[in-house]
């Protein structure tokens, strides 16, 4: 015989029910969210919570001179205005370098806009004569420092354009803001032998390429940037904008070796 069910108990019943369920339920939602959770980690880079080593060199080489590719990246991550990019040997280089040096005035200003800290050389190719006057005037022999790729204060200068003929005077006027790199010259014997293929490791990329170009050699990981060389004596080399870094080539070019310091590295002519 059925006993009659209040409408308190009748709602008090119905309330239970779900519960019954719910173990159920718990169990699919946990499985959504492990399978949500596995689609979000393939997505995730390698180099999380860092910024992708790719987007950060695109980012970089566009600055050169792609300002509607540098407004569709930096609109998307603005921290990207800020990043740097090691183009080999220590020769960094940020996207405000990367404009400056080429004198792009539209992407310089784009960036710093955005959050892209300028520096002495974006001052001297905008014009900015105080500010660099001052900036020297403080650090007696700044003028010598060198930018990314170890170009000078007055390239950077020139980049400017024909506006800023009163920034070239000034620099010239000091007499020291344009040093070159020393490139002493090579026999031809001497050319012949450094020019080759260098392996230190077993994979494809782990050779190094010495090449000749219409100024200077250069060298280059299979798949990476060349760098161009200058000649210190000895066939010891000078990579662009990292002076503190040797790159020597033993007797008949049997091997090249890498010297930064403590890290030294001997790859052996393929």
């Amino acid at each position: 015989m059925f006993e009659s069910i209040s409408r308190r108990g009748f709602l008090g019943l119905g309330l239970a029910i779900p519960a019954v369920a719910r173990p159920e339920i718990f169990r699919l939602k946990a499985e959504a969210t492990e399978t949500a959770s596995e689609r979000m980690a393939e997505t995730v880079p390698p180099s999380f919570p860092a910024h992708e080593p790719d987007v950060v060199k695109e980012i970089v080489s566009v600055s050169h001179g792609n300002l509607a590719r540098v407004k569709e990246l930096v609109s998307a991550r603005p921290a990207l205005a800020r990043v740097s990019w090691d183009w080999g040997y220590g020769d960094w280089e940020t996207p405000i370098d990367a404009a400056s040096h080429v004198g792009n005035r539209p992407i310089a200003e784009f960036l710093i806009a955005n959050g892209a800290r300028p520096t002495i050389f974006t001052a001297v190719m905008m014009g900015q004569l105080a500010t660099v006057k001052g900036s020297i005037e403080a650090t007696p022999g700044l003028q010598r420092m060198r930018g990314p790729h170890g170009l000078t204060m007055m390239s950077h200068a020139r980049a400017g354009g024909e506006g800023n003929t009163e920034m070239v005077k000034y620099l010239e006027a000091l007499g020291d803001a344009d040093p070159k790199y020393a490139d002493l010259p090579l026999t031809e014997a001497e050319q012949g032998a450094i020019i080759g293929t260098y392996s230190f490791g077993p994979a494809a990329n782990d050779r190094l390429i010495v090449a000749k170009g219409t100024r200077w050699f250069s060298i280059e990981r299979a798949g990476g940037s060349p760098r161009n060389l200058f000649h210190q004596g000895g066939l010891a080399f000078l990579p662009a904008g990292a002076e503190a870094v040797r790159i020597r080539i033993e007797p008949g070019g049997a091997a090249l070796v890498v010297e930064d310091g403590p890290f030294v590295m001997r790859a052996k002519r393929a």
